[in-house]
């Protein structure tokens, strides 16, 4: 309801974020909405970076915010991990870890997207690093990386704070949240330019991506409870 008084999402994306809060909630009790409710912090904050620059430079978000479609194509991963933990409470906190790595995903991708673009002189493209425009799909610049792995970092350590995952979850969260960035711009340079990708499916897929490796590591590692 907030982000919807604060533009930042549309009617439907409105609906679609209540799903998702009502989900962990469901889940994890209250403390599952904490790191929800820091994204959603760091998403305006971001979007509002440099907006004057991103609106010259024709790369500011759209009047009318986020959609559907969009929310779910950054929360959805969280939820589908999220939601087994209903049927198969011995694994929550794979499970929760899992969903929390695809959050911390989220909110490095919006970040490192928002910052680079309010303020970085320089692109490249994740791909042969070759200098390319701010905005580029694929592109990215020191400023946004930094911005992303530092939120990727408050989320995982809201996280842990919050009781939402154990304190040994916390790291892998990080360098999931990261990884999966990274992996975002790789989607964004390949296949994504190349129209074989929507920017609302690169998003999807990278949020599994940073759960799935969350999950492996806790598969691995052989750590399914508390």
């Amino acid at each position: 309801m907030v982000a919807r008084i604060l533009g930042s999402v549309s009617d439907g994306g409105a609906l679609a974020g209540m799903v998702v809060a009502f989900i962990l909630l469901l889940t994890s009790g209250l403390s599952g909405f904490v790191p929800l409710f820091v994204l959603f912090l760091l998403t305006v904050f971001a979007t509002r970076w440099g907006r004057r620059r991103k609106e010259r430079l024709g790369l500011a978000e759209r009047s009318g915010g986020r959609t559907a479609s969009q929310v779910l194509a950054n929360l959805g991963a969280a939820v589908c991990c999220a939601l087994p933990v209903l049927w198969f409470p011995e694994f929550t906190d794979l499970l929760m870890a899992a969903s929390m790595a695809a959050l911390a995903e989220a909110a490095a991708d919006t970040v490192s997207s928002e910052v680079g673009q309010g303020s970085a002189r320089r692109a490249y493209s994740i791909i042969g690093f070759r200098s390319v425009p701010v905005g580029t799909n694929g592109g990215i610049s020191v400023a946004g990386t930094l911005a992303g792995i530092a939120a990727a970092l408050l989320i995982a350590w809201v996280s842990v704070a919050f009781d939402v995952v154990a304190p040994r979850w916390g790291f892998t969260i990080a360098i999931a949240g990261s990884t999966g960035m990274m992996f975002d711009s790789i989607l964004g340079a390949t296949w994504e330019n190349a129209g074989r990708m929507g920017n609302d499916a690169v998003n999807f897929v990278s949020t599994i991506f940073a759960a799935d490796i969350a999950l492996l590591t806790g598969l691995l590692a052989g750590r399914f409870a508390r």
